[in-house]
C-alpha cells in the first residue's frame, strides 16, 4: 500500500515538473517541438505515465 501512495506521488511530481517546464517556453519553441500550449497537459500525462 505505502508503494502504492509513493508511485502515484512520483507520478504526480514528474506531471507537475512536465507542465512546469513547457509552460516556461515561448510559443515558437512548443511549436518547434510541435506542440501547442493547450496540449501541454496532454503531453505530461502522457510522460507522467
Amino acid at each position: 500500500m505505502f508503494d502504492t501512495v509513493v508511485r502515484k506521488y512520483s507520478t504526480w511530481v514528474k506531471y507537475r515538473r512536465t507542465i512546469d517546464e513547457l509552460s516556461r517556453l515561448s510559443s515558437r519553441e512548443l511549436s518547434d517541438l510541435g506542440i501547442h500550449r493547450n496540449d501541454i497537459k496532454f503531453v505530461a500525462r502522457r510522460s507522467a505515465v
